[in-house]
């Protein structure tokens, strides 16, 4: 088993920050992405459990359409980074994510673990949360199979309802083991936003600090005051599926996120659109992946939302999480 490379993060315990990111096409620096960052993203994709191919992005018959508007939010928006969270069971595309990157210019860092239950591969069947954190660190250090590229976070670690079920629980705890082994960071599904304290008591009792983990979907929840105790908690506050109407209405969206800001919890959101399926693309009709950028930060700004504190959600704070850094270290 390979160690981390001197630019990996670090474990969290008091070592040194890294100063680069690992992306499908290589090392980054941080210091080198200057604009905004999509935390939450899917460029390839396949759920289709039901057969209909709405939940799939395709990677040859989307990608154009994903490389165009990649290449149109770096030109317009200064898009640095796209955190994009296929994991295993969920058609996962490595070599696709590379293309789509270098076609774009758009960097991209690639994602392990293992989505929620009913998208579990028979490979977590019996497995032990041991074998299962040997799969997900294996992944880290080697890369997938022998492409070369290797993850740059944990994610979309999934559980559904108030609490994970059992595959649920083994594959947290496999992802909190593998964090800890080798630095990286944990970025969870929370159906529904649900569950998401739940996943945090689960993933700290393992000993992950919490500003390495990223509680996702909890702009579908609207409970104030559970985004405040995730965030008091120092994880992050994952307001990751802007756009999605039909889930939940961005009204509602700014209004839990300018509660969180009100409550002095700025550093604890990472801001993104989740785009999920074809028909999500503009090609198609749908919002796409600039929705944060061309509708809702400016419905944020026009509440008095100063720039510093969207560079911050949208720049400084999804780098601080898949470095690994705290606050204090920012």
């Amino acid at each position: 088993m390979q160690h981390p490379d001197p630019g990996d993060p670090g474990t969290g315990t008091g070592v040194a920050q890294p100063r680069r990111l690992r992306t499908v096409t290589g090392p980054l620096a941080v210091s080198a992405v200057r604009g905004p960052v999509l935390a939450h993203e899917h460029l390839v994709l396949d759920l289709d459990h039901a057969g209909d191919g709405a939940a799939v992005l395709d990677a040859d018959l989307h990608r154009p359409a994903v490389v165009a508007e990649l290449t149109a939010l770096r030109e317009e928006h200064g898009l640095g980074l796209v955190v994009e969270l296929t994991c295993r069971g969920m058609g996962r595309d490595p070599q696709a994510l590379a293309r789509i990157s270098a076609e774009s210019g758009v960097p991209v860092v690639a994602a392990t673990g293992w989505y929620y239950e009913p998208f579990h591969p028979a490979e977590l069947d019996g497995a032990s949360v041991e074998e299962l954190t040997a799969t997900l660190v294996g992944e880290i250090d080697d890369g997938f199979g022998d492409t070369g590229i290797r993850p740059g976070v944990l994610g979309e670690i999934g559980s559904h309802g108030d609490s994970p079920t059992g595959p649920e629980t083994r594959a947290l705890l496999a992802a909190a083991h593998a964090a800890l082994a080798t630095g990286l960071s944990v970025a969870t599904h929370a159906q529904l936003g649900r569950g998401g304290l739940a996943q945090l008591e689960l993933l700290t009792g393992a000993g992950l600090a919490p500003h390495r983990i990223s509680l996702g979907h909890q702009d579908l929840l609207d409970a104030p005051a559970v985004h405040r105790e995730l965030a008091a908690s120092g994880a992050y506050v994952a307001f990751d599926t802007v756009g999605k109407e039909s889930y939940q209405s961005d009204t509602v969206r700014l209004r839990l996120l300018l509660a969180l800001l009100e409550a002095g919890h700025a550093d604890r959101v990472l801001l993104s659109c989740d785009i999920s399926r074809h028909a999500y693309l503009r090609s198609e009709g749908g919002q796409g992946y600039g929705h944060l950028f061309r509708s809702f930060l400016p419905r944020v700004r026009a509440a008095s939302v100063n720039e510093d504190l969207i560079d911050l959600m949208t720049r400084r704070n999804p780098l601080r999480f898949l470095t690994g850094a705290d606050t204090k270290e920012a």
